[in-house]
């Protein structure tokens, strides 16, 4: 099935214009929600804005945005006051400078979109494409759009450019903050860690080989209450005991061999009926909380 494209744009780099054309390069749609219902009658709620000083229901005409610079005090914007804050939307990917490709931290890694040539600016494409993969290096920039400024990197994956938007540095917290504590790793616990490793590794990264196993219970769960089935909660197993020492649970794992990466399924909800049928997505489509 071909993509369909979600906006476009321009990459620019010196004199050079490339139109593209961007596509999503993940699904939302499959995340699985539910809406809050009225329990009384069962229809939809819907939200409500209530002034906590006096109690009244706000409606949208009279609520305005504001800043909060000080404990309790609020500057207040205009909707044109507003509008006038936000970048102009050029749509321009304006390219600043060209970095070596394995220098960006993943942690600045924010979305991902893939770039296709627009109308006319196949050959351009391509070179792009091509030259960035011969040097090694990605296209650094900026992206104006929908109001805002985002910080962009371009580079080729598979023959595709792939504009990955990055956090800028002050959203970034340092790892500096995290309390680390006190530990010493002893020579022969590392031996046994890297041996755990070692004994669970794959040459190579194969995303499609795991699955959303709490969507598709829910799923499966969904169309069964669709069906009119009664759900029944599934009895708590008892705890097990948990290895305290470090050197004994890494030699326990040793032992038990295996992939210890993929949690262990668990069992759908028991039906209240005997019988049982194949996990399907919902007939109709399900309701989403907020």
């Amino acid at each position: 099935m071909t993509a369909r494209p979600i906006g476009s744009a321009t990459i620019s780099f010196g004199l050079v214009s490339v139109p593209v054309k961007l596509y999503s390069s993940s699904e939302s749609s499959v995340a699985v929600s539910f809406n809050w219902l009225h329990k009384k009658c069962g229809s939809r709620l819907k939200q409500q804005y209530v002034c906590p000083k006096d109690g009244e229901q706000v409606e949208k005409d009279d609520m305005v945005k504001g800043y909060e610079f000080s404990k309790g005090q609020y500057v207040l914007f205009s909707p044109e006051e507003l509008k006038a804050l936000e970048e102009k939307s050029t749509n321009s990917i304006d390219i600043a400078e060209f970095v070596p490709s394995d220098q960006v931290d993943p942690i600045y890694l924010d979305k991902v979109y893939y770039l296709g040539p627009d109308k006319g600016g196949e050959r351009a494409y391509k070179l792009l494409g091509e030259a960035l993969k011969s040097t090694g290096r990605a296209a650094l920039g900026q992206y104006a759009a929908r109001g805002k400024s985002y910080l962009v990197l371009v580079r080729p994956v598979n023959g595709v450019l792939q504009m990955e938007q990055l956090h800028y540095a002050n959203e970034i917290r340092p790892s500096s903050e995290v309390p680390l504590g006190e530990g010493q790793v002893k020579p022969a616990e590392l031996t046994l860690a890297k041996q755990l490793i070692e004994q669970a590794s794959s040459d190579k990264f194969n995303p499609g080989a795991y699955h959303d196993i709490v969507r598709d219970r829910v799923l499966e769960t969904i169309q069964r209450k669709v069906d009119g089935e009664e759900i029944t909660a599934e009895p708590a197993e008892a705890p097990q005991a948990k290895i305290i020492d470090l050197m004994d649970a890494l030699k326990a794992s040793l032992a038990r061999g295996g992939r210890p990466g993929a949690a262990a399924e668990r069992k759908p909800a028991k039906r209240a009926a005997a019988g049982t049928r194949p996990a399907s997505a919902p007939k109709r489509k399900a309701a989403g909380s907020k």
